[in-house]
C-alpha cells in the first residue's frame, strides 16, 4: 500500500523531542524522508531509529536554529541532493522567562526573538526557492494562543509568536499565485517539556500527548491542503481553523 507522502522531503526543526519529534515521526510514517534538525545529537539518533523502524529514512542535522549561516548551508545541501523541498515544519521554539515585560533580561528577549522569529525568517529565506520547486510546497509553523491572549508575564513569548504569525501570513499572501501554501498550527497545552516548565503544578497526564497533537499537523503538509495564511488549532474533536 502506497503512503501519502512517499517520495517527499520534509524539514522539521526542533525534532529531537516533544512535538517536533512526534511530527517528524508522523510524517515519516506517511513515507516522507525527514531532514531533522535539533541541538541534541542523542535525541536525533533516537528519532532516526524510530523512523527506520517505521520503514522510512532520515537525514540528521545537529544544529542550533540560530546558526543562520548553517541554515543557508542546509538550503544549499538540500538543493544539491534533492533539488526541491516539499514540506517545512518550523517547530523549534523557546519559552524564555515568565516575568513582567519591564523585568525581561535583554539577553532573554534577544534569544526568544532569535529562535522564535528570526530563525524562521532565515528558514524561509533559505528554503523558499526549494519549496517553489515542489509541485505543492507546504510550510507549517508552530504558534501559540499566547500570540492573541497576551497573558500576563508571557510578554517575550507572546510577542515572538505574534510576530511569527504576521510573518507567515505575509509570506502566504506573497505565495498565493504559486504552488506554495503556508499556515500556522497552534497546538494548545501539550504534554511537553516546555509546557511543564511553564506550568510546573499541572498534571501532564491531563494534556494530550505530542503524538496526538502531531497527527493534526500531518494533513496540513499534504498537497490537498489548499488553505493558506491561516491559523489552525488542535482539538480533540479534530483540526479546526481559528477565526
Amino acid at each position: 500500500m502506497s503512503k501519502s507522502l512517499a517520495g517527499q522531503v520534509a524539514v522539521v526543526t526542533g525534532a529531537s523531542r516533544g512535538l517536533g519529534r512526534a511530527t517528524a515521526l508522523a510524517l515519516a510514517q506517511e513515507g516522507a524522508h525527514i531532514i531533522a534538525t535539533a541541538r541534541t545529537q542523542g535525541g536525533l539518533e533516537e528519532l532516526d531509529d524510530a523512523i527506520k523502524a517505521a520503514g522510512s529514512t532520515a537525514t540528521l542535522v545537529p544544529m542550533d536554529v540560530t546558526d543562520y549561516a548553517g541554515i543557508d548551508r542546509l538550503g544549499a545541501a538540500i538543493f544539491e541532493r534533492w533539488k526541491k523541498l516539499d514540506i517545512l515544519v518550523g517547530n523549534a521554539g523557546v519559552l524564555g522567562k515568565l516575568t513582567p515585560v519591564p523585568h525581561l533580561d535583554p539577553k532573554v528577549w534577544d534569544e526568544v526573538m532569535a529562535v522564535n522569529v528570526t530563525a524562521n525568517y532565515r528558514l524561509l529565506r533559505s528554503l523558499d526557492p526549494l519549496l517553489r520547486l515542489s509541485e505543492a510546497g507546504r510550510a507549517v509553523f508552530v504558534t501559540s494562543g499566547a500570540a492573541h491572549k497576551a497573558p500576563a508575564f508571557w510578554g517575550g513569548y507572546s510577542v515572538s509568536k505574534a510576530a511569527l504569525e504576521a510573518m507567515v501570513k505575509t509570506y502566504a499572501h506573497e505565495m498565493e499565485t504559486s504552488p506554495v501554501r503556508a499556515n500556522l498550527f497552534s497546538p494548545g497545552p501539550t504534554r511537553t517539556r516546555m509546557r511543564a516548565s511553564a506550568m510546573p503544578g499541572e498534571d501532564p497526564n491531563s494534556l494530550p500527548s505530542p503524538e496526538e497533537v502531531a497527527a493534526q499537523i500531518v494533513p496540513m503538509c499534504k498537497a490537498e491542503f489548499e488553505d493558506t495564511g491561516a491559523v489552525y488549532k488542535y482539538a480533540a474533536s479534530g483540526l479546526f481553523k481559528q477565526g
